[in-house]
């Protein structure tokens, strides 16, 4: 019997979108406790209110301000603590390796799979440590990213509202796309986006 094929590589690098899901995971389960949610919005109020203040700005664009400095800031954190280079070496050795094992399969080159098969715990454990890698800079990302975030859950009664294409005029408060707030909607718009610019500059991730 043919054995059945290596698992694809998870693409690594991905970074943007897969930050922002868990810093909402994350953000959703402190805003289940009151006093955790009150405590670090009102810390953070104490540097962001003043920074709203200074820059005398509307809301929409106090938002891409704060995605900007979460976006360059977790960006160049994961520029620094992850090894891209292994990560497209274990990339390729993980594509070479689910190439010849699809070749084997076809050819139903039993002594060949064998040998793939004693192979693939080593590739897999490889794969396995690059995907924690990319792990360890979010702590560090979250001490900035969820305060922010929960100061603006906080202020967004006061936030007025914002033009989306398609949706007109609405308040950031109000619930759009999958019942989110606007203003949810609207960062994660500027912090993917944002990341992804200075990810491209900054040549991260590689794949």
């Amino acid at each position: 019997m043919v054995s059945k094929s290596a698992k694809p590589a998870s693409p690594a690098g991905g970074g943007g979108m897969f930050t922002f899901l868990l810093i909402m995971l994350l953000v959703m389960v402190v805003y289940s406790v009151p006093f955790l949610r009150t405590g670090i919005a009102d810390a953070a109020g104490i540097v962001l209110n003043p920074l709203h203040n200074v820059l005398a700005v509307s809301w929409p664009i106090l938002i891409l301000v704060l995605s900007a400095i979460t976006g360059c800031y977790s960006s160049l954190l994961q520029k620094y603590t992850i090894d891209y280079e292994k990560m497209k070496r274990v990339q390729e050795k993980m594509r070479v390796f689910q190439k010849e094992f699809r070749e084997a399969q076809l050819a139903a080159d039993e002594k060949k799979i064998r040998k793939l098969n004693e192979k693939r715990d080593k590739v897999m454990q490889e794969q396995l440590e690059v995907s924690q890698e990319q792990f360890k800079p979010l702590g560090w990302i979250m001490i900035i990213t969820i305060p922010i975030f929960l100061w603006l859950l906080q202020m967004a009664p006061t936030m007025g509202t914002i033009s989306f294409p398609f949706m007109g005029t609405v308040g950031l408060s109000d619930p759009t796309f999958l019942f989110l707030p606007a203003w949810i909607i609207w960062y994660m718009l500027c912090s993917i986006t944002i990341s992804q610019v200075i990810r491209k500059t900054l040549d991260i991730g590689g794949v």
